[in-house]
């Protein structure tokens, strides 16, 4: 899996979705339900009701790319369900793609030195 780069916003959908929906489905969804506009380059996470589904869709400028996970044996662990959106940072990503607990994940603030070698 090719994962966004840092510098990508990535957003988490925190109500569950249909999973039928394809790529225009889901940027209908981003556009009518989330306020956002899909071509902007931020990845948008969707996942489904039992929570064992991820769909990833982001604009990479050409054109709109899902990328689908789906946990055999686990589900994902995420923000809490209701409606509206969750900003993640990249370790949060990684570690909810991989199945992990994203909200124990914490990132460091970035801070220059305080001396030079």
């Amino acid at each position: 899996m090719m994962f966004p780069s840092n510098r990508v916003r990535i957003v988490v959908a925190t109500k569950p979705v249909d999973f039928r929906k394809g790529h225009d489905g889901l940027a209908a969804l981003v556009k009518i339900k989330l306020r956002k506009d899909p071509f902007t380059g931020t990845v948008f996470v969707f996942h489904a009701k039992r929570a064992d589904r991820l769909k990833l869709l982001d604009w990479d400028g050409t054109g709109l790319v899902m990328a689908y996970k789906r946990l055999e044996e686990t589900t994902f662990t995420g923000p809490a369900i209701k409606d509206g959106l969750m900003a993640l940072n990249h370790p949060q990503f990684e570690a909810l793609f991989s199945g992990l607990d994203c909200r124990k994940v914490k990132a460091l603030a970035p801070r220059p030195p305080t001396a030079a070698e």
